[in-house]
């Protein structure tokens, strides 16, 4: 069934009213304010000053990024106040579980890299990003609800990289502790037939204090830009491939993670991997018209995975096996026009499409691991098939889209648009009983939602002296998308209800210190409806369900002080509240109220503090101090997880162009329960070990 749900009037005509009454006192203040500071382009589409949007948004320069060694999200949004981004979870250890705003879920974010979400049809594919190369990260909390076919709820990653013919011209090899080694390079490359050009190239293999998990990976990326009819032609092309051993996800039994499995104890079968090949080509044209810049974008992308491996059960006996084969297809183009409509009004309008596909085959079964590693561990070949699980999932997401953003004058911005969503799925899911043919089953899905997402904004300028500045800022965003997929082994024939959420968010932003410290400080209440959260039956198994109501809450803080022209030290810090307003969950067979409890794994306390000192020669050095605070590991509430810290450092001595450096991650090896699994009966991957690299580096 269709239905159209229309986001909530008075909001949106609210910011539109508050917007045309303060054209008059606007007017009034003549001065005009210095734009200083980074352009961003996640919020808006068109390069816009991140000062002037009316959304949180934090901004990770590339340079910063590679001065700390940064090789994954977490290290990336350390600095990122109330963000976390825990490395693992149930795609493996090339992956991570990012969180804002109290929300610990793998699909509540929106991933984009240089425009295009990556995953975006089913789940953000972060085993495939790539941090080589990267110009700069925009972090927008909230959701996008505009912009984008895939949208978010609680934040947007934007990875942008160096455009065709720019780079960081950067090479670096490391070798690091558990036989562990990276190596990477960025270069522009020559033009080629009036072309632009650049290249990409990174390849690792990563141990671990888990004897048989590893990482390797081996990726590449291409990008040429020219001239064409009065335009820029794009082609983008990248291409990885990414091998790993997963850990054991470790069970929760009663109010604590279980003591009877050693730390770093491996328990999936002998021929455990998940293996992914992914190709992704981009291709992008930019042209002016009488109405504005038209810009228009194609990607296609094509996975194949492999994932083979096991979950100790709770009972600390049994262990579910599942040998799979999964390939997706993730497509994208959108249109649009940025009109420039004259009195400080552009209007970005058009249409995108995301296309999914996604088929599976598990085939799942069961054994009985030892837990002190007494009994070999068995290959899933050799099990019996329990069952065969099938999955073929298609989706289509259309939208119409409008947003206008207008500089009343040199204090006012009012952001708003709307986004009209057409989303079609269509599920088929079989299921092969490998013990009585009569539980055979089948079952044929198909859900289609039509219906507004939209929002609306405004920042003002309350004060500015040369660089330095105040801006007050407000919005209000309405949401939602389908549910997520998450090609797990059981068999999950229905198809959820959308989740969706409206948000409301006030803060200041500004710089203070002839530009030298930036800060930013916003309060959010976000309230969700629908949001999928998984649990257990009687038997162990998952269930995924749509959860009543909940309520996400807190105020969140940051600053970036340049000390010196090489010395820069950023605080974070943030308060959440995170809960169920109304939920009756189904947990081992049993119902459990939970409204009014917190959300697993949500921290009301979060913080950092970093240090970066990184002069053109001579001693250099970083270091970040992360602060997480106790959490909760079910539902009910019953089994915390205490507060924990973790240190990254990094000192070396630089040579003119080359340098030599020392770097850590986790110096006081904290071992935490960080992500839940879906697909573990009640169990959680742990953070990884202390790691230690030595890097070899060079700037040309």
């Amino acid at each position: 069934m269709s239905k159209l749900e229309r986001v909530p009037k008075s909001a949106l005509a609210g910011g539109v009213a508050a917007a045309l009454a303060s054209l008059a006192a606007g007017a009034a203040c003549a001065d005009t304010a210095v734009e200083v500071g980074p352009l961003e382009v996640t919020a808006t589409r068109v390069p816009e000053p991140a000062d002037r949007v009316p959304v949180y948004m934090s901004i990770l320069n590339g340079d910063d990024l590679r001065a700390r060694h940064v090789a994954d999200l977490r290290g990336a949004l350390a600095t990122v106040a109330g963000a976390e981004a825990p490395p693992g979870g149930d795609a493996g250890p090339a992956s991570a579980v990012p969180s804002f705003w109290g929300l610990h879920e793998f699909d509540a974010f929106l991933l984009v890299v240089d425009g295009v979400p990556l995953g975006g049809a089913f789940n953000p594919a972060i085993p495939d990003l790539d941090l080589t190369d990267v110009e700069r990260i925009e972090v927008l909390k909230g959701a996008a609800p505009v912009l984008y076919g895939a949208t978010a709820f609680v934040g947007v990653i934007q990875v942008i990289h160096y455009p065709a013919g720019q780079a960081a011209n950067h090479i670096e090899a490391g070798y690091g502790t558990d036989s562990s080694w990276r190596a990477d390079a960025s270069m522009a490359l020559p033009d080629f037939a009036g072309f632009r050009q650049s290249l990409a190239i990174e390849g690792k293999r990563e141990g671990f204090s888990d004897p048989r998990e590893r990482l390797s990976d081996g990726r590449v990326l291409y990008r040429a830009a020219g001239d064409l009819a009065g335009g820029t032609l794009r082609l983008d092309f990248d291409f990885s491939a990414v091998r790993t051993v997963p850990p054991s996800a470790v069970p929760r039994v009663g109010t604590a993670l279980t003591a009877l499995t050693p730390l770093d104890a491996n328990y999936n079968p002998v021929d455990a991997h998940i293996d992914e090949d992914r190709t992704h080509g981009v291709l992008a044209y930019s042209h002016p018209t009488p109405l504005g810049q038209w810009d228009t974008t194609l990607s296609l992308a094509s996975s194949h995975i492999a994932d083979v491996r096991g979950f100790l059960r709770s009972d600390l006996v049994n262990a579910d096996s599942q040998n799979q084969r999964r390939k997706i297809d993730d497509d994208y183009a959108d249109s649009h026009i940025s009109s420039e409509l004259g009195r400080g009004v552009n209007l970005t309008w058009g249409a995108d499409l995301l296309y999914g596909r996604g088929t599976q085959a598990s085939r799942n079964g069961g054994y009985l691991p030892a837990l002190d590693g007494s009994t070999p561990l068995p290959a899933t070949t050799d099990l019996h098939v329990d069952e065969i699980n099938g999955v073929y999932d298609q989706r289509v997401f259309v939208g119409e889209y409008a947003q206008l953003d207008w500089k009343l004058d040199s204090r006012w911005d009012f952001n708003g648009g709307l986004r009209l969503n057409e989303t079609h799925e269509h599920k088929r899911s079989t299921h092969i009983d490998g013990f009585d043919p009569a539980n055979n089953s089948y079952a044929d899905r198909t859900r289609n939602v039509t219906r507004l997402s939209g929002m609306a904004g405004l920042s003002y300028r309350a004060w500015n002296s040369g660089t330095d500045e105040a801006i007050l800022y407000a919005d209000y965003r309405n949401t939602f998308k389908p549910a997520a997929l998450d090609f797990g082994p059981d068999n999950t024939p229905n198809i959820l209800q959308p989740e969706s959420a409206q948000s409301y968010e006030a803060g200041i932003k500004g710089r203070l210190a002839d530009g030298r410290l930036d800060y930013e400080a916003g309060f959010f209440l976000l309230d969700f409806t629908n949001l999928v959260v998984v649990t257990t039956d009687a038997a162990g198994d998952q269930i995924f369900q749509n959860a009543g109501g909940e309520r996400l809450k807190g105020v969140e803080a940051e600053a970036h002080w340049r000390l010196a022209p090489n010395l820069t030290l950023s605080a974070a810090g943030a308060w959440h509240d995170a809960r169920f307003t109304h939920y009756v969950a189904a947990e081992g067979g049993a119902n459990i109220d939970v409204s009014g409890n917190q959300l697993t794994l949500s921290p009301h306390w979060l913080g950092s503090l970093g240090l970066v000192y990184a002069p053109p020669s001579g001693l250099f050095g970083s270091a970040t101090v992360t602060y997480v605070g106790r959490r909760w590991l079910d539902l009910a509430n019953t089994a915390p997880a205490g507060a924990y810290a973790t240190v990254d450092a990094g000192l070396g001595y630089r040579w003119r162009r080359y340098s030599l450096a020392v770097n850590a991650t986790n110096l006081g090896d904290q071992r935490p329960p960080v992500t839940a699994s879906e697909f573990g009966d009640q169990s959680f991957y742990l953070l990884p070990a202390r790691k230690v690299f030595v890097d070899l580096t060079a700037n040309f």
